[in-house]
């Protein structure tokens, strides 16, 4: 297959509510990305575990059957809906690598249908009800791009989106468009006072990576209240709000956060050139004074 000339790209980001079937949120996940395509999308992400209510809300060995392998039944079925419809896919998916070694993995999946790579997620939280580095061991992938058939991408993971760091390193790469498959939300006791505060923090680091780095971002989330048995508590408000930044952090599109919704958003390729060539923040990098950055605390 030869790679797309065309400048313009459509982005499809899915944000959806779970249930407790991952069947059944393989199966809407799916008819939701052939709904995208209809809609004239290109390259295609799913929000973070959307096979799955988000089951770090506690530490529970039962939910280590809900890991699968990659190649597996998941990446499977997007490979075929990719080759089928000549789109690429971006597919976040709990990884069993090996007994014992679980990751919180992205699948990135070309438009020809082959899995051209992984992304493992480095950054793990450990956070009241995102009990993650109970289930997840940290990514060894490091930071990558990927020349997918309609541009180059990168892929990060939720907490990840926090860390100016994962987004350069990406973005030295040559992405001209950052994903960040996510599932974060309020404690709704929390909710009222610290909700817009928390949301408002989340958007706008994200869109600080779009202009530090003159490229896209693309971040889908997920909705609804999840409340799962067994755990004390008033479970998590998922706030949804996928949105996607253009290179110099302007919202391009953004969805509700209370409503499924298939965002649609085309973007610009040649804007990533001209906004690094105007605003050459990469150019002007001293990168022979940063070394303190690979220390944990400098004295």
């Amino acid at each position: 297959m030869k790679r797309a000339s065309a400048r313009w790209v459509k982005l499809g980001l899915i944000q959806t509510a779970c249930v407790a079937n991952p069947g059944a949120n393989l199966k809407k996940t799916l008819t939701l990305a052939e709904h995208a395509v209809r809609r004239g999308a290109q390259i295609i992400c799913t929000q973070e575990l959307f096979r799955s209510r988000y089951f770090c809300q506690s530490e529970d060995f039962g939910h280590f059957k809900l890991a699968e392998t990659i190649p597996g039944p998941s990446t499977d079925a997007f490979s075929k809906l990719a080759k089928k419809h000549q789109v690429v896919v971006i597919v976040s998916l709990f990884e069993r690598r090996s007994a014992g070694i679980y990751h919180n993995t992205a699948a990135i999946i070309d438009a020809d249908g082959s899995l051209l790579g992984l992304y493992r997620k480095m950054h793990i939280p450990d956070d009241p009800l995102y009990f993650e580095k109970f289930y997840f061991t940290p990514g060894d992938t490091g930071f990558k791009a990927w020349p997918t058939h309609y541009g180059k991408i990168g892929v990060l993971i939720c907490w990840d989106q926090w860390y100016p760091e994962a987004a350069r390193l990406t973005a030295l790469q040559g992405a001209q468009i950052l994903f960040y498959p996510t599932a974060i939300g309020w404690h709704p006791r929390e909710k009222k006072q610290l909700g817009q505060r928390q949301h408002d923090s989340w958007e706008i680091v994200q869109r600080s990576h779009a202009i530090a780095n003159g490229c896209y971002v693309a971040v889908v989330n997920r909705i609804g209240h999840e409340v799962l048995d067994g755990v004390k508590g008033n479970g998590i408000e998922f706030w949804g709000q996928s949105f996607v930044a253009g290179t110099s952090g302007e919202i391009l599109g953004k969805a509700l956060a209370n409503r499924e919704e298939i965002l649609i958003v085309p973007v610009d390729l040649a804007k990533v050139d001209d906004t690094r060539t105007h605003w050459p923040f990469l150019r002007d990098r001293r990168i022979d004074a940063y070394g303190g950055l690979t220390q944990r605390l400098i004295d």
